[in-house]
């Protein structure tokens, strides 16, 4: 190649090389952007029904973000997540730059979403269900929030349709029914178990179970007698890895499980985390899985 050594000529070379190298960086700086959002994406999800829901309306070309516990269907992992939704800080959930967040019950904590609520952006609050009645209640809230309320309308008319058929196959006669004990982790080889008032205990009772733990609401970490007099038939876990995982062999030699009927027959059942605990579309699914799971039927 060879370079003019008039000053005119020197000038148009350096313009040009000047040109050249800016274009090639800004092609190189576009090249590591994430794609751009679909133009009417605006909408953040909090919570893995939530999201779930939004995709079953046919409104995910409008999801912008979501939170770590939306992870169905897998497509939503690709966008970008705001954190868990329990953990929330007001700078990463507003820095998406949402014009509507759709967040389930009991997001949080409270002092970040005192500021989430106050800056401009619509906020709605998705209630809890733990029955047929509030999942189709969930589907009318968010359709409503979406302005697609009569398609909202037609999938609460699915959903239901499912969720009457899944009930009626799982019902199951009272001297029939299994006693299920949820444990949520054996963390430090305790026991962590739900009480009512779950979405474990309803899930186990739809399904034709009976929580084998009644005596108080919520999660609670029980003692080894405690265990041992809930007379468990089954074990019924999450399906995970981690720190709140544990092995068979690992369950059912722990002293708490050992002296129950469930180690005597080995009987555990892991499901998806969300399937099973979700509440939202997929629920009747849920129901005819742990059914299946319990009593070696079709659900």
């Amino acid at each position: 190649m060879r370079i003019c050594k008039s000053s005119n000529g020197l000038a148009i070379f350096t313009s040009l090389a000047t040109a050249m190298f800016g274009g090639l960086v800004a092609l190189t700086v576009s090249a590591q952007q994430p794609a751009p959002a679909h133009p009417q994406a605006d909408v953040l999800s909090i919570g893995g029904s939530v999201t779930e829901i939004v995709v079953a309306l046919g409104q995910q070309h409008r999801l912008l973000a979501r939170d770590t516990t939306s992870t169905y269907p897998p497509a939503v992992t690709n966008l970008p997540d705001v954190g868990y939704m329990r953990a929330l800080s007001p700078e990463g959930v507003l820095s998406v730059g949402p014009s509507l967040i759709l967040s389930e019950e009991g997001a949080g904590p409270p002092e970040a979403l005192n500021v989430i609520r106050a800056a401009d952006v619509a906020y709605v609050e998705v209630p809890d269900a733990l029955d047929a009645t509030g999942i189709l209640n969930k589907i009318e809230i968010i359709g409503s929030a979406l302005g697609v309320p009569d398609r909202a309308t037609e999938l609460a008319a699915e959903v239901g349709a499912a969720l009457d058929a899944a009930l009626a196959r799982a019902d199951v006669p009272a001297e029939d029914r299994k006693r299920v004990l949820f444990v949520l982790s054996t963390d430090g080889g305790k026991i962590n178990a739900s009480g009512t008032g779950t979405a474990a205990d309803a899930i186990i009772r739809m399904a034709g179970g009976v929580n084998a733990v009644d005596d108080f609401t919520g999660y609670k970490h029980l003692t080894d007698e405690a265990v041992g007099i809930s007379a468990p038939d089954v074990i019924l876990m999450m399906d995970r890895s981690g720190d709140h995982a544990a092995a068979d062999d690992e369950l059912f030699d722990m002293p708490a499980i050992r002296p129950t009927p469930a180690a005597e027959t080995r009987s555990v059942v892991r499901m998806d985390g969300l399937l099973m605990l979700g509440f939202g579309p997929r629920t009747a699914e849920a129901v005819e899985a742990l059914n299946a799971a319990l009593y070696g039927t079709p659900g």
